[in-house]
């Protein structure tokens, strides 16, 4: 019997209303907030198999992952795809910043912290004890001139003026216990994770590609993001990564992707050049080169 099933960031324990939807008569703007509902949590509980550890919230559903040998690498594949936007942006400049909505178990958080030396990594996360989690059990350091977790509503995150223009990387990965896809997932909240991207950013996000929120998500994003959105191919169970772009428009060959992604996966670990492959087989219309 494998842990792996599907991927679920909690934000609530019972599924919330989407957020950003208007009321029947119109009169609800699309960015107004419903009603605060008391957030009710489930417990935040771990197991481990052959020297990987794995974050639960009650159930069997894997949250999480980190292998104890390896504490900052990414250790599921899906959670490696996040990483893509690598492929299209350099994360050398001093103000570079990421951020990522959903901590689960701060993988791609510790990632990003240590491998990008230069670059300002924030966490997003609703949950206390997912925090709490990730500091005593998965490594996640204390916050520092770089590091800053938030424990805070990823709503309201995006939604804050200030971040407008701020990012150059959003990974979204926020789910309830019930996995029944995104807790977030209007185009009113999608447009808001594009304008806090800078021009250009890439946004990331994990999609359930055998679930029926999979259409309704893809559509909104690509409402958001104007069309300009890949897809990888599903992993373990049902995980799909996308990449939303934000600025200029891409024109390059799959050639020359694939000398970036030899450098990326010479200086990270992570399997660029797979990455390249498998975009440019799940993607219509893309055969000879990379337009979007």
């Amino acid at each position: 019997m494998t842990l792996l099933k599907r991927k679920s960031i909690e934000a609530v324990a019972s599924r919330r209303p989407a957020r950003g939807t208007r009321s029947r008569d119109g009169a609800q703007a699309a960015q107004r907030e419903e009603k605060r509902m008391t957030p009710r949590f489930a417990p935040v509980t771990f197991s481990e198999m052959e020297g990987v550890r794995y974050l639960h919230f009650g159930t069997e559903w894997v949250q999480g992952a980190m292998r104890l040998r390896k504490p900052d690498a990414i250790e599921l594949e899906y959670a490696q795809q996040m990483m893509a936007w690598l492929l299209f942006l350099s994360p050398s400049a001093p103000d570079f910043h990421v951020t990522q909505l959903g901590l689960g178990a701060a993988a791609l958080t510790k990632f990003c912290h240590r491998q990008f030396s230069r670059a300002r990594v924030t966490a997003v996360e609703l949950n206390p004890s997912v925090i709490v989690a990730g500091r005593s059990m998965f490594g996640l350091r204390e916050d520092d001139e770089r590091l800053t977790v938030r424990e805070q509503d990823a709503w309201d995150y995006v939604m804050d003026g200030a971040h407008t223009g701020a990012l150059d990387v959003l990974q979204v990965d926020l789910y309830d216990a019930t996995a029944r896809g995104p807790v977030l997932d209007t185009t009113a909240f999608y447009k808001a994770c594009r304008r806090v991207l800078k021009a250009p950013g890439v946004m990331t996000i994990n999609l359930f590609g055998d679930h029926d929120s999979f259409p309704k998500n893809i559509v909104r994003i690509c409402e958001a993001f104007d069309d300009r959105v890949l897809v990888f191919p599903e992993v373990h169970d049902g995980n799909v990564i996308a990449l939303a772009f934000n600025g200029p428009a891409i024109d390059v060959s799959w050639d020359v992707l694939e000398v970036r992604a030899k450098v990326v996966e010479d200086s990270t670990g992570l399997p660029a050049r797979d990455w390249v492959k498998k975009l440019r087989a799940a993607n219509a219309r893309q055969e000879e080169g990379l337009r979007i």
